[in-house]
């Protein structure tokens, strides 16, 4: 309701119907209106023209006259008879003195069977409200209660005052007419082009319809990441400078060129540089496993070594490793967004879960570790081992950025046709301003995290890309004493036979 009380909120199709109803509206009111005011000003001066004349018969004048003559004008006294020429209920009355004749004029049947024109008495309170008017000689609309409005006029004469009196009641019923035939036409006409105008704007709108659609279109592609093709264009038929319509298309097509060219080269250099990482992350791997190898036979020489060379041996062993870590990460993520494809495999999740915590156990014995696991296995198709992965990278990111003792909770639930892995944690939480960028690829949080060993930063980037890859989501809510990363996966058919799963520790399961 309120949408429509805000003309700013309508379609460009209801404004242009409302304008042009409005205008009609205005038009209609002026025309109908100029009519109404000549036709009652017509009306009126042929009553006044009626009035002057029975003004005229009630003094004896002749039609025509103008004023009163010093010894003319006196009352007629024709007794019942009526003025020759009187209209039926028109009213004449002469007051001298104390003396009314005169009354309304009436159809009646006289002695020889004849209806004629004949003068019938006039209530008192008539003639008072008569004898009321201003003897100027101006016609005056007057009241007469049962008789209904009248059109008077007053004249003095030699020997008193002559009144004669036409009725409106034809005239303001011919007003009424027109006006209410007027208004009815006007309505009509406004609804007839109203409709007409709709079909007509409708039509004349298409064009700027396909080019919405073509922009709608265009709005619904993912534009973001990967190669994209903008195959999208507006109609040539709706791209002719020389209208509005068509200049707005033609604008967009160029525009969609600018932004497929854009994004072309985005692309290309978006796949060089992952070109880049991954050749240089397979490249490092040969020289990193070498600087391992001989730092690790450094300790194995039967010659004695220095305590500050072996401990500098032993610092080299160990961020080569680190670094070793960082690569095949780098090279795992480049081998994702190549699009490689997983293994498609059935999963048992519950297993996977046991085997993660009882990995995440050995490395932070510190924490507490909790299962929350269902009665029935939980099972997907997908990679066995990316989304041990992907576990695996959230218990360390619980273990990573919480402090000894934390609750560590991880479960997994099928929900209709998905399955949900759930891991809380009741540490210090994520800042607000990181979470909503915390599975981009080295996003850190800041130290109000405690951290109890080094992290890249490619942890959840790897969950997300992972996760993505086998066609689920992941996401993340945290606020302080919580957080829970929340990662769904389509269930896999009933049909498929469930994998086994071997595991030597199994932590506490929560009820």
């Amino acid at each position: 309701m309120a949408r429509w009380r805000s003309p700013a909120s309508w379609s460009l199709r209801t404004r242009l119907i409302a304008m042009m109803i409005v205008l009609l509206s205005v038009l209609g009111v002026v025309v109908g209106g100029t009519a109404e005011i000549y036709l009652h000003k017509s009306l009126y001066q042929q009553l006044d023209d009626q009035l002057e004349e029975n003004a005229n018969r009630a003094q004896n004048r002749p039609p025509g006259s103008r004023g009163a003559a010093p010894d003319e004008g006196q009352f007629g006294g024709w007794g019942s008879d009526a003025p020759p020429g009187a209209q039926p209920d028109s009213i004449f009355v002469s007051v001298s003195g104390s003396t009314v004749d005169g009354g309304i004029v009436a159809l009646v049947r006289n002695n020889s069977g004849r209806y004629v024109n004949q003068l019938t008495d006039l209530p008192p309170a008539t003639v008072a409200a008569l004898a009321g008017i201003r003897d100027d000689g101006e016609p005056v609309d007057i009241d007469l209660g049962s008789l209904g409005t009248y059109r008077a006029m007053s004249r003095t004469t030699s020997d008193g005052v002559v009144i004669a009196a036409l009725p409106l009641a034809d005239t303001q019923q011919t007003l009424l007419a027109v006006a209410l035939v007027t208004g009815g036409a006007v309505l009509i006409a406004i609804g007839v082009a109203g409709w007409a105008g709709a079909v007509i704007i409708r039509r004349t709108l298409k064009p700027l319809n396909r080019v919405a659609a073509t922009a709608t279109r265009v709005s619904e592609l993912r534009l973001d990441r990967g190669e994209v093709e903008l195959a999208q264009r507006v109609p040539p038929g709706d791209t002719d400078p020389h209208t509005e319509v068509g200049a707005v298309g033609a604008a967009l097509n160029r525009m969609l060129d600018h932004v497929g060219s854009a994004l072309e080269a985005r692309h290309a250099s978006e796949m060089q540089v992952r070109q880049f990482v991954a050749d240089a992350s397979h490249e490092l791997r040969t020289p990193l496993a070498a600087i391992r190898g001989y730092a690790e036979l450094s300790r194995r020489s039967r010659q004695p070594v220095p305590d500050e060379i072996s401990h500098v041996m032993r610092r080299v062993e160990s961020e080569a490793q680190r670094m070793t870590a960082l690569v095949e990460d780098l090279l795992l993520l480049a081998r994702l967004d190549a699009g490689r494809p997983l293994a498609h495999d059935p999963v048992d999740l519950t297993m996977l879960l046991v085997d993660a915590v009882s990995d995440a156990h050995a490395a932070g014995p510190q924490h507490n570790w909790q299962l929350d696991l269902p009665d029935e296995p939980v099972t997907v198709l997908g990679d066995s081992h990316r989304l041990h992965q992907v576990i695996a990278n959230l218990l360390a990111n619980a273990r990573t950025h919480t402090p000894e003792g934390t609750v560590v909770i991880a479960g997994v639930r099928a929900q209709g046709d998905t399955a949900v892995i759930k891991v809380v944690d009741g540490g210090p939480g994520i800042p607000a301003d990181l979470q909503p960028r915390i599975f981009e690829r080295f996003a850190r949080g800041d130290s109000s995290r405690s951290r109890a060993a080094g992290s890249t930063g490619l942890g959840l980037s790897i969950v997300h890309a992972v996760v993505t890859a086998h066609g689920g989501t992941v996401e993340v809510a945290s606020m302080p004493g919580r957080t829970e990363f929340t990662v769904r996966l389509p269930l896999q058919p009933v049909s498929q036979p469930q994998p086994q799963a071997v595991h030597q520790y199994v932590p506490q399961v929560v009820q």
